[in-house]
């Protein structure tokens, strides 16, 4: 097995993409929303960091954290919202021998995706593509349909229009 090492930069702004372990078809994070909206919350009270930007679909998550200053421990972060989200919902999903022998349970990837921030023009890519996903996914026609998304609160901010990536047919014109 690779050890592998994540890139630890105290006080930066990271991207991460986190997996249901069981993802077609599943529809776990969008239908127990509240149980993981707690336990982002509560995590961020005992470890804070600012969410810039988040997306959640049904079987994945993408987000944009920017870590305080001297702090570079996103894993212990991660590590508490995948457990506090999987103690507070039964799903009944599989666990592998190799799971049930470390104690763990069978609702997350393992691993997560992390990239560190590089720049502003970088910022605005990953949040563009957080963003656009669920249209991406075929969730939602436009990013603003879809319910799960920082977009709403970026785009009340001004920081996107409000038909930004919208469907030429979706497109409100004033002359209509």
């Amino acid at each position: 097995m690779r050890n592998y090492k994540r890139l630890r930069i105290a006080g930066a702004m990271n991207f991460f993409t986190v997996n249901l372990a069981e993802r077609h078809g599943n529809d776990l994070l969008t239908r127990h929303i509240a149980e993981l909206r707690h336990a982002f919350r509560k995590t961020r009270q005992d470890h804070p960091f600012q969410m810039v930007a988040a997306v959640v679909l049904p079987d994945h998550l993408h987000c944009l954290w920017q870590m305080s200053e001297n702090d570079d421990d996103f894993s212990t972060r991660w590590r508490l919202i995948k457990a506090r989200f999987s103690r507070s919902i039964e799903t009944g999903e599989r666990i592998s021998p190799s799971r049930r022998r470390k104690g763990e349970r069978g609702l997350w990837q393992r691993r997560y995706w992390e990239n560190a921030i590089r720049d502003d023009l970088d910022c605005q890519r990953h949040m563009d593509y957080i963003h656009y996903n669920p249209v991406k996914h075929g969730y939602a026609r436009s990013p603003q349909e879809w319910p799960y998304s920082s977009i709403h609160q970026w785009a009340k901010r001004g920081a996107y229009p409000v038909d930004w990536a919208k469907p030429v047919d979706m497109v409100e014109y004033p002359w209509d």
